[in-house]
């Protein structure tokens, strides 16, 4: 790699000023093949679904060239204590609206649930909007909304494949916890075979996962288009499972890394950067499991 392009900054430090890079170009042109694939594909346009995966594709190749050259640039020594701290509130940030994005869901619940159900059943208001507008509606939750919308279903019990799940995701954040500490007590066996085992839960979350989703469509009939409890379930439950395969992915990632040696017990924020996204996907699966699943 040519020499690093660098910046003074006003206590006299050099701060790392990465090159002109085409990526960002090139990931810019297949995210728009992917959403313009994936609209086709929901209009049931011909080019619609090898769009999307074209553009997937693509996405896939751009980012595994784009990460590839931050950890060539990593690992060749241009990255200072600044550097480091933008990564870390990059992270922070990162999180932070990950957070948000999960939020915005828990509130659609909570919307559904508190709000608009008991108000569709009367509750709060001068005329039944049951008795006028949907006549026979029950504010009961779970719910397929007025008219029944996907018709009967079952819901999942809590306290099978969900609660397994639950004692596996717990399980490796423990096993992650681990292979941190053993990484910066420069134990590299012990890191390797704990962070093996993250990334074997986070596969065998994925697969009850599928198992659950297979057991809802084909035998409780709960499908995306069972009304509002059916939207909000699949789209909890789904939007987290597509989290905790991109960390099982980043995880694997990271267990590559390690296995060459990559890092440090004072420089491995890569890892904990992983590390740190785990333990969200955790949390909110906890909370995902009290209120979607228990309450």
């Amino acid at each position: 790699m040519a020499q690093a392009p660098a910046t003074h900054t006003q206590d006299g430090g050099v701060y790392f000023v990465p090159h002109d890079s085409k990526w960002p170009l090139f990931a810019s042109v297949f995210l728009f093949l992917t959403m313009l694939g994936l609209a086709g594909w929901f209009n049931e346009s011909s080019w619609g679904r090898p769009t999307f995966f074209v553009g997937i594709a693509g996405l896939c190749a751009i980012l595994f060239k784009w990460f590839a050259d931050v950890v060539l640039e990593s690992v060749s020594g241009y990255y200072n204590k600044q550097v480091d701290t933008s990564f870390r509130m990059g992270m922070v940030w990162f999180i932070f609206s990950e957070i948000m994005f999960f939020g915005a869901f828990f509130g659609a619940l909570f919307y559904a649930r508190t709000l608009a159900l008991p108000w569709l059943g009367g509750e709060g208001s001068g005329v039944s909007t049951n008795a006028f507008l949907w006549e026979g509606f029950s504010a009961a939750w779970p719910s397929a909304g007025p008219g029944q919308v996907g018709g009967d279903f079952q819901t999942i019990p809590a306290w099978g494949l969900p609660l397994l799940n639950t004692l596996i995701l717990l399980t490796s954040g423990v096993t992650i916890t681990i292979a941190h500490h053993a990484l910066k007590a420069e134990r590299r066996r012990q890191v390797l075979l704990f962070l093996g085992l993250t990334i074997l839960l986070g596969c065998v979350f994925l697969f009850f996962q599928v198992e659950e989703y297979i057991h809802a469509y084909r035998d409780l009939n709960l499908t995306m288009g069972s009304g509002i409890y059916g939207s909000t379930f699949f789209m909890l439950t789904g939007f987290h499972g597509a989290h905790v395969t991109l960390g099982t992915i980043m995880l694997i990632v990271i267990w590559f890394r390690c296995l060459k040696g990559h890092f440090s017990k004072e420089n491995h924020f890569a890892f904990e950067a992983v590390a740190w996204y785990w333990h969200f996907v955790d949390v909110v699966w906890l909370v995902l499991f009290l209120f979607v699943y228990v309450v």
